[in-house]
């Protein structure tokens, strides 16, 4: 029997208690607007930070000889809520069912996320080292179970099928409307750069189709306003 306590702090499988050991610091603020998959937001970063009795040098030694690690973590902000054996991927415009193992939805059974990300270095810090990551796609506060060097000669398949998900997402061009061009200036180049990759993937619900309706997105510490027709209008950011 295999028990889980979704505190999202700590996980109870097979006896064994499985706690995180570290927490991710990010650029996105909320589920909305985050990419759906890693590396599709380069210019997106992460803060690994270790929590006691994982931090030091040592858990790090060697890690600059890779230039990306497998991150495993927690949907912590849906981990309590129902699953189905079976999911709508906004892939498929919502409107057809796979099953949940067929998908890469947030809702599972066990609530565990994987995600591919660059290493960008290690910082310095009076708690222990920061592991510096980018093409990031989890949320600000995510629990991390695990970190994994990813080796290229064992796991990257150049004829692997994907799929329903076989082609990558198509982008849409972002224009900073005059309303907010003045913040949107005041953003460092990588906040602008995160803003821009972010929204270009049309992170609205699969059903949403109003142009009309202006959309808010959490990214970089900021509120960015914007509506969606043939392109992405940023009409405020506060």
């Amino acid at each position: 029997m295999i028990l889980f306590a979704c505190d999202h702090l700590s996980m109870l499988v097979c006896g064994m208690e499985i706690q995180p050991l570290a927490i991710m610091r990010t650029c996105f603020g909320e589920k909305f607007a985050t990419p759906r998959q890693p590396g599709l937001c380069p210019s997106a970063w992460g803060r690994l930070e270790f929590f006691d009795g994982y931090r030091g040098d040592d858990f790090l030694r060697g890690i600059e000889g890779f230039s990306h690690v497998w991150v495993i973590f927690r949907f912590h902000e849906t981990c309590d809520q129902d699953w189905s054996p079976t999911v709508r991927p906004p892939r498929l415009g919502g409107n057809q069912r796979v099953g949940v193992f067929a998908s890469r939805s947030t809702y599972r059974p066990n609530g565990l996320g994987l995600s591919l990300c660059r290493v960008e270095g290690v910082e310095s810090a009076l708690d222990g080292p920061v592991l510096l990551l980018g093409g990031v796609d989890l949320i600000d506060g995510t629990p991390v179970y695990d970190v994994k060097p990813y080796l290229a000669y064992a796991e990257a398949v150049p004829d692997a099928r994907c799929g329903y998900a076989a082609e990558a997402p198509v982008l849409l061009p972002v224009e900073i409307e005059s309303t907010a061009m003045e913040a949107f200036a005041a953003l460092p180049a990588r906040d602008q750069a995160i803003v821009r990759e972010a929204l270009s993937q049309d992170p609205r619900p699969a059903a949403h189709d109003d142009p009309e309706r202006v959309y808010g997105a959490n990214l970089c510490g900021v509120n960015v306003r914007f509506r969606v027709n043939d392109r992405v209008r940023i009409v405020q950011i506060d």
